[in-house]
């Protein structure tokens, strides 16, 4: 018996042990970028026995915002990936609805064929689709940050996942009293699906945020810069001073992070809900 508890013991210490090292690895980088922003700009940053600053320079901060256009930067990145945020929870609810509630002909297999979208790599679409934007006249513009980006196939297939499970007496009452497939995926659907929306839009606001390609083809203009391109930009122009370089990268994932957080228990329900149909 005491062999038996001591084994049983010995796992639990080695799993949190492992657990233990899992998270520091992980936390670890975090931690750097925070203490190197902090120290002087002209430090040396390689010795990994001098993290922690000796004083901290809270300047690099406001060096980051006043030497640079960091301002509009963070500006263009709050608007462009709120306006795709809206567009793609908004677009892949309403196809979502449409595959999962309603009935035509050629149904699944016009879903089938959406879904089979996202096995096709996006760096595959990209140059089809910049010349598709040149021809339009949207190359550096906010049409060629945005509309490429209101639609995923993987936000349509979870969402209908997650309406497939959704009672039908409700909508079948909403007919009753008069209510069009407008009026029932308003006051209906929506209301029932709010965990999973916002599951949806936690994970595209964080891909949106970070999207560091796409604008880096399509925008021209240092005034259409969002904070990726305008990071990369930087220690372009300015060289490689890591204080500042992280100050700037430290700026950049606080949204991220108060998202989520923020977020957090209607992640983790959205994810489990729509996880087995019943």
């Amino acid at each position: 018996m005491n062999r038996h508890v001591f084994h049983k013991n010995l796992n639990t210490v080695l799993i949190y042990a492992f657990l233990i090292i899992i998270g520091f690895t992980t936390i670890f980088p975090l931690l750097w970028m925070l203490a190197t922003s902090l120290k002087d700009p002209y430090a040396d940053v390689s010795k990994l026995t001098s993290i922690v600053p000796s004083k901290c320079h809270w300047d690099n901060y406001r060096a980051v915002f006043v030497e640079t256009n960091f301002l509009r930067e963070f500006c263009n990145s709050v608007f462009v990936t709120f306006t795709i945020t809206a567009g793609k929870v908004f677009t892949s609810s309403i196809a979502a609805y449409a595959f999962a509630r309603m009935i035509f002909w050629g149904r699944n297999h016009i879903f089938l064929g959406y879904i089979a979208t996202m096995m096709i790599p996006h760096s595959v679409t990209m140059i089809p689709t910049f010349l598709l934007l040149q021809k339009l006249g949207w190359i550096d513009t906010y049409y060629a940050l945005i509309l490429p980006e209101m639609f995923t196939a993987y936000g349509t297939f979870m969402l209908r996942q997650f309406f497939l499970n959704l009672p039908r007496d409700l909508e079948e009452a909403a007919m009753i009293d008069g209510c069009n497939s407008w009026q029932i995926y308003c006051n209906v659907i929506i209301p029932l699906s709010r965990n999973a929306l916002i599951t949806l839009a936690i994970l595209i606001f964080m891909g949106s945020w970070k999207n560091f390609m796409w604008p880096l083809i399509v925008i021209h203009s240092a005034e259409l810069y969002t904070l990726p391109v305008a990071l990369a930009k930087f220690k372009e122009m300015y060289g490689i001073q890591w204080p500042l370089l992280m100050a700037g990268s430290v700026i950049m994932i606080l949204p991220m992070f108060i998202v989520f957080i923020a977020g957090q228990r209607f992640f983790i329900k959205g994810i489990t809900l729509g996880a087995v149909k019943g």
